[in-house]
């Protein structure tokens, strides 16, 4: 019988190496899912919690734990997926480290797309204030997504340009929020601004229902062209000869990252830095194929927001921290790191 050569021997013990990494950040992400669900300032105990699971008869605790504590965890888990793919797809067709949907205005652009409805109420045809809101914040956020590629592949400003721009839409759109608290109503503000801090407390099933919807319909359309988004890493020149189109490329996962994150705006308001974080260390631990890198930034970005939710209840056992303030408080000095290291993945 044949042996394996050492090149392939090497290629299996890596695949084996990431797939042993990527089953315990999914065991991970399991174990702090649970921690969420059971922390929370109602006071329920454990043994309360247990029961609720199958006896719809125990009351108060039956409806903490199917109705607010599991959909929080689970919308932390999707959401944070989201972010973190979408990060990972605009790093790669942006070619910037520093890239997000959060740093580079797209989850503003998203915001202010939701907060239109939100405030005025506006309502396209057929379709609910709340699935008005979805669209309204693909839209913007589409818009913005094209611009940045745009200025990207025209300007040739770089990448710390890219960067400049990216923070300068992030002001502009930001203004226009502050303009539209300014124009809206007591109970409209209040939403507003609660919405801006990023918050899981507002989760339910229905809207669980939405996420997972958008993330399943894109997951495997990313993963598809996972071959063509590594190729774009060796630039455009080598990706054409691979057999890849490279502005085809783009413009799709551009199109998935601004539906991504407009849809986890809309459902839970802004939360930053996900999309920043999670594909760093994915890029650190999995490497450069987008075939682990996608799917091990999605796992990365669920196990980071899950690790927010539980730390911003740790925090304050009488109230629930908005988990997009700690995911900020954290990805701050992340950016700064990256920012000032200039190092080219």
């Amino acid at each position: 019988m044949a042996t394996a050569s050492p090149a392939h021997t090497a290629h299996r013990a890596a695949w084996r190496r990431r797939a042993r990494l990527l089953g315990a950040v999914l065991a991970a992400i399991l174990i702090l899912a649970v921690l969420d669900v059971l922390l929370g300032p109602s006071g329920i105990g454990l043994a309360q919690l247990w029961r609720s699971v199958a006896d719809p008869q125990s009351g108060t605790a039956h409806v903490i734990f199917w109705h607010i504590r599991l959909p929080q965890a689970l919308m932390a888990v999707l959401v944070g997926a989201a972010l973190g793919l979408a990060g990972a797809e605009m790093q790669t067709v942006l070619d910037n480290p520093l890239a997000s949907p959060y740093t580079l205005g797209v989850s503003s652009a998203a915001a202010l797309g939701a907060a239109l409805t939100l405030v005025f109420q506006w309502r396209l045809p057929l379709l609910s204030v709340d699935h008005t809101l979805i669209v309204s914040a693909f839209s913007l956020a589409l818009l913005c997504t094209l611009t940045l590629d745009a200025v990207a592949k025209r300007a040739r400003i770089g990448s710390a340009g890219i960067v400049l721009f990216g923070i300068a839409l992030v002001f502009a759109f930001n203004a226009l929020l502050s303009l539209i608290q300014l124009l809206a109503n007591a109970a409209a503000l209040q939403d507003l601004v609660f919405w801006m801090m990023g918050s899981l407390a507002r989760s339910d099933w229905p809207k669980l229902t939405v996420m997972a919807g958008v993330l399943a319909a894109v997951f495997p359309f990313a993963l598809r062209n996972a071959w063509r988004l590594t190729a774009l890493r060796f630039g455009d020149a080598r990706a054409v000869s691979f057999g890849a189109d490279p502005a085809r490329t783009r413009r799709w996962s551009l199109l998935r990252v601004s539906m991504l994150a407009s849809v986890a705006v809309a459902l839970v308001g802004v939360i930053g830095f996900i999309g920043l974080i999670a594909p760093h260390v994915a890029r650190r631990l999995w490497g450069e194929d987008h075939r682990w890198y996608l799917p091990a930034s999605a796992a990365t970005g669920s196990l980071i927001l899950l690790g927010a939710s539980v730390a911003a209840k740790l925090i304050s056992d009488q109230v629930v921290i908005p988990v997009g303030i700690v995911t900020t408080l954290v990805g701050i000095p992340f950016f700064v790191i990256v920012l000032t290291r200039r190092r080219a993945y």
